[in-house]
């Protein structure tokens, strides 16, 4: 949920808080793509090392340093630098969370409505995480506020990740 709002929200943050024209917004959303590829790569290399689930945990906690500095950020060039930390994290949490997702199904033909029940789920949590995004910038009058909120949806997705690990662990098995 908080992956899909920041990547979601980015560009009306950069535009409303700092002013960025939008030239500059697009080439943002291109260099995180970009980045994207690389961190998805990065990820991959590092969950072949130490698993699944502790690389993801490690990736949700950037997730929250990503959100403190998102609040925190005032100036056009944190706004970029944040951008490709985003870019890093976001591709390498996306690939991840679907090899997880896909090593937790149990062995089936069907994948496809596995994977359809994952993309329902994903649009279900688009639309209550970018709900609750304006809902606490209107209340609040400020974006950074909304911000500032994500870090809940990271920290919930944590404590579901550590229970995963404790009983993955548990279980001997290897994600």
């Amino acid at each position: 949920m908080g992956v899909q709002t920041v990547m979601l929200a980015a560009t009306n943050f950069g535009s409303k808080v700092l002013n960025l024209p939008s030239t500059n917004l697009i080439i943002t959303v291109v260099l995180i793509q970009l980045v994207a590829i690389l961190g998805a790569f990065v990820m991959s290399r590092l969950s072949g090392k130490f698993g699944n689930l502790p690389v993801l945990i490690g990736v949700v906690f950037f997730w929250i340093i990503i959100c403190i500095a998102g609040y925190l950020m005032v100036t056009a060039m944190h706004f970029y630098l944040l951008a490709i930390a985003v870019g890093l994290v976001m591709g390498g949490i996306q690939s991840l969370s679907r090899s997880t997702y896909s090593k937790l199904m149990p062995v089936t033909k069907d994948t496809a409505s596995f994977f359809s029940f994952y993309d329902i789920t994903e649009k279900i949590s688009i639309v209550i995480g970018l709900s609750l995004f304006g809902y606490i910038e209107e209340y609040t009058g400020s974006m950074r506020n909304s911000v500032l909120a994500l870090i809940v949806f990271f920290a919930l997705g944590l404590i579901l990740l550590f229970i995963a690990l404790k009983k993955n662990r548990a279980g001997k098995s290897s994600i």
